[in-house]
């Protein structure tokens, strides 16, 4: 007797039938129960909404770092929201955080993309969003044992220190030429910002690409350069459907956005194609030399003598390129800007710096790197400064297995996101006001904390496989740059008693803080 004969015998036996009805509801309450996830989940934030999840939490008048600050306050370090249709994991403990970049480090090593990373800045081809795999070790492997490591940072020295010069000289012809304010040898006002910008993009295009003074010297390369980095910025402003409902995408094209993109990325492609060229055929020429070796050089080289992963070397030689001079440039820059207000705003911090540099140094002549190690306050500043105001406030990253954070089932494809910014303001690890911008933390009860990825509570540069590769390199810019500019020139804000505005604005890459204009004049008696 099949199946069916049964079910035709049942319909004449009703009590065969309840049975069979109480037996199947049965099984199937058992098999819920059975089957019921009973792993842990972490908290998820009230108020979310069908389709969008969390999304109308969040808007332009709070940053996001501060919005799930103040989130964290209300459901914990480690809790879950929903951006659009991608299952977030938001963490702001640093023992947590070390958990998800020790013990599940692995799993946590992809980064989501966005519709701007995919189209414009070679996605999955770039170090800096390639999925883990071997693809990704090879381009990390180049990174920081060819380009990026101390040896080779010791080699380019010279010409980060050329452009470091040439812009301090500019600094000093803007003294000289502004207008003074209290006689001859008074100060002269400076928009502090903008020259920080031109001095960190100017260090970082020489390194990458061999461009002397790229900023002011008119190089129609550097223009182009510019102008569509400016059109990738603005593009990346604008908000994509694909970014939180894919199923949505077909609104990003009809809309237009992805054709700009496309467009905007076919000519930053077409610079970078020019940047390569141009050092091939130099050394066709034989005019390349060996001293003013750049990245681009560098990977030129690999190619000759080895081979570059990926199809596309070209392709390579150019998404590392402009990864470098993206993670280089802005981010350095807004650190240095916070650092100088921070500073003007807590004069007592800034005499103090004054007098360790008076001492290490003296007034005869300038600072040189080999003087960092004894400046032990500027380093502290540094570090309280991407304690405070970290560049990067937020960390992303994507699980690609199902794994266990701080205690909590977290399932694959859950995106995560590190709060570095309220992490960093933990009072249970900086007890003395963790608020308050104290840099001699770092050389008392925090003296032992370091920036570069070895302790957690405090990893502007992030953190485990995906830590940015070039911290040695900005540490050590940064270290020479403020210290330069506290040792070789008074500078104090433009109105009298006039503290900096340290309100910040949503930055594409960073955190930024606003427009910074100063009065300087030279100190030194050289």
């Amino acid at each position: 007797m099949d199946f069916l004969d049964q079910l035709l015998l049942l319909r004449f036996q009703p009590i065969s039938l309840a049975l069979l009805a109480i037996a199947l509801i049965f099984i199937f309450w058992n098999h819920g129960r059975r089957t019921k996830p009973t792993k842990k989940l972490a908290p998820e934030a009230s108020g979310g909404r069908p389709i969008m999840g969390h999304l109308h939490l969040f808007n332009d008048s709070e940053l996001t770092h501060r919005k799930l600050g103040l989130m964290a306050d209300t459901y914990g370090p480690v809790f879950g929201i929903r951006f659009g249709s991608h299952k977030t994991l938001v963490v702001s403990d640093w023992e947590i955080v070390k958990e998800c970049f020790t013990t599940n480090d692995k799993l946590f090593s992809n980064r989501p993309g966005t519709l701007s990373i995919k189209l414009m800045f070679y996605d999955a081809d770039s170090i800096g969003y390639a999925p883990y795999g071997a693809y990704w070790r090879d381009l990390r492997k180049i990174s920081t044992l060819k380009l990026l490591s101390n040896h080779r940072i010791d080699t380019i020295k010279h010409l980060r220190t050329s452009e470091v010069e040439s812009c301090f000289e500019l600094l000093y012809n803007q003294w000289r030429n502004g207008e003074k304010r209290g006689g001859k040898e008074a100060f002269a006002s400076v928009g502090m910002d903008s020259w920080l910008g031109d001095l960190t993009f100017n260090v970082v295009a020489r390194i990458v690409a061999g461009k002397k003074n790229f900023s002011a010297n008119g190089d129609v390369g550097a223009q182009r350069y510019k102008a569509a980095m400016d059109e990738a910025m603005r593009l990346m402003r604008f908000f994509a459907f694909s970014d939180v409902i894919p199923s949505l995408s077909w609104l990003d094209s009809l809309r237009g956005l992805v054709g700009d993109m496309k467009k905007c990325a076919s000519e930053i492609d077409a610079v970078m194609a020019t940047w390569v060229e141009e050092h091939r055929a130099k050394r066709i020429s034989g005019n390349d030399s060996e001293l003013e070796h750049d990245f681009i050089d560098v990977c030129l080289d690999i190619m000759e003598h080895s081979s570059l992963p990926g199809t596309d070397p070209d392709l390579v030689v150019k998404s590392t390129c402009l990864d470098m001079i993206l993670g280089g440039s802005d981010t350095t820059t807004v650190t240095l800007t916070w650092a100088m207000s921070l500073l003007l705003n807590h004069p007592q911090v800034l005499q103090k710096a004054k007098e360790e540099l008076d001492t290490q140094i003296g007034k005869t002549r300038q600072v040189d790197d080999s003087d960092i190690p004894n400046l032990p306050y500027i380093q502290a500043i540094i570090k309280e400064t991407m304690r405070l105001y970290p560049a990067g406030p937020l960390i992303e990253r994507r699980t690609m297995e199902d794994c266990e954070v701080g205690g909590y089932h977290v399932q694959a494809g859950t995106r995560l996101i590190v709060n570095v910014w309220k992490m960093q303001r933990d009072g249970s690890v900086y007890k003395d006001d963790p608020l308050e911008f104290r840099p001699d933390r770092f050389l008392t009860c925090n003296a032992g904390v370091d920036l570069k990825g070895q302790h957690y509570e405090l990893i502007p540069f992030g953190a485990g496989r995906r830590i940015c590769p070039g911290v040695s390199f900005a540490v050590q810019l940064m270290h020479l740059v403020l210290a330069r500019l506290l040792h070789e020139f008074d500078i104090t804000t433009v109105g009298p008693e006039a503290k900096v505005d340290m309100a910040e604005s949503g930055g594409l890459l960073c955190c930024k803080i606003m427009p910074l204009e100063v009065l300087i004049k030279p100190r030194l008696e050289i």
